[in-house]
């Protein structure tokens, strides 16, 4: 019988949508934390079941694991070590485990640096630019701006040699300010940085979505800035997402971002009292596979209900897009943005596909000519 290959990455969110700030953007509603029974933060048989799950159903050399939230780090520290032991209880020879935590940053003290350090961590903290920038959407619960301490913790996380990746929202808040957004981020020293559009469904607006979101063409200029600049500067410096993704394409290999890849369904989430959801954009009760005290991890990855979810994304593609030719590059990108119309008036065209048309097509040189050198390179 052949071997099961599963290639995923769960979201874990141990507080749930418990937040210390409120970002006007998040798509999560932020509640306050009451410990209850039978959660990852309050019942130790469940946390550890979720890690030896998540181990069995890992069939790459490495196990990763993603906290998130809300902001992971109201679980505490102490929640973290006790997660840390019982990852090495479990973990089988020959595969090697990496810990991200995705984090505003606002909460960090030495000893959490320290513990992140000493277990080799990854981190990703969210800044949106400037202070001017950041400050406008990312406040605190009393409305007060977040950027000194936001971008004190990235110091701090650099000075203790913690791998960090800055993760950028790109909304109206900051759409027109590409090279000021990137060129800051390159004066903090950073060498992986994720942008990450705004999209707010708001059916009822003239447009479709919420007036901070990103316009689709801005995003694609956007990109475009960014990537002149990177091209001219700071090839194999500074790592941005979506253009490694691109060079994916020039070098024929799969789409490590799920949603550029093909079909999805890889990247679910389990939330705090368990339950699991086919996706972190759909947690919804019709996307809800289950719960890891009822069946485990592997189950539901493999489930049919979750295999159709991540077919739909290729099966569902309009002609319009089948028919374009940087399909290859976005394939459709992520469903949840799926809710425009094609100029001939099919559904499921992606609300961010003039920007990400503009921007591929833009790009498509560079493309040919990576390609070209990796041939001659064989």
């Amino acid at each position: 019988m052949e071997a099961v290959s599963r290639e995923f990455q769960i979201f874990v969110k141990p507080v749930g949508s418990a937040c210390n700030l409120r970002c006007e953007y998040c798509y999560y509603h932020p509640q306050t934390i009451e410990p209850q029974a039978g959660n990852l933060l309050t019942d130790d048989w469940l946390l550890e079941k979720y890690i030896r799950q998540h181990i069995e159903a890992t069939t790459e050399d490495v196990v990763l694991y993603s906290w998130h939230g809300g902001e992971p780090t109201l679980a505490g520290i102490e929640f973290y070590k006790k997660a840390v032991a019982i990852q090495r209880k479990y973990m089988p020879p020959g595969k090697s485990l990496i810990n991200g935590i995705q984090t505003n940053g606002t909460l960090f003290d030495d000893e959490w640096l320290r513990f992140l350090a000493e277990e080799k961590f990854i981190a990703g903290i969210s800044i949106d630019g400037p202070e001017k920038i950041h400050n406008r959407f990312r406040k605190t619960v009393r409305g007060e701006g977040t950027f000194s301490r936001a971008v004190e913790t990235f110091t701090r996380l650099q000075e203790y040699g913690i791998p960090t990746e800055i993760l950028c929202v790109v909304g109206a808040h900051n759409e027109n300010d590409a090279l000021e957004v990137y060129r800051f981020f390159r004066s903090l020293g950073t060498r992986f940085i994720t942008y990450l559009p705004l999209v707010v469904r708001q059916p009822e607006s003239a447009v479709g979505v919420s007036s901070g979101s990103v316009g689709a063409e801005a995003f694609g200029r956007f990109l475009i800035q960014i990537f002149d600049e990177w091209k001219q500067h700071d090839i194999g410096k500074i790592q941005v997402q979506v253009f490694e993704e691109m060079l994916q394409t020039a070098l024929g290999k799969p789409h490590t971002l799920c949603i550029f890849r093909e079909t999805c369904g890889g990247v679910p989430v389990v939330e705090a009292n368990g339950d699991f959801y086919a996706c972190d954009h759909f947690v919804s009760p019709g996307y809800r596979r289950g719960n890891i005290r009822d069946n485990s991890i592997a189950f539901y990855l493999d489930s049919p209900e979750q295999k159709v979810f991540g077919e739909a994304k290729q099966n569902a593609l309009p002609r319009y897009c089948r028919e374009c030719d940087v399909l290859p590059m976005c394939n459709g990108e992520c469903p949840k943005n799926r809710f425009i119309s094609t100029p001939g008036g099919e559904p499921g065209l992606n609300y961010l596909c003039a920007g990400y048309k503009l921007f591929f097509s833009h790009c498509r040189p560079f493309i040919e000519a990576v390609r070209m050198m990796s041939e001659e390179n064989r």
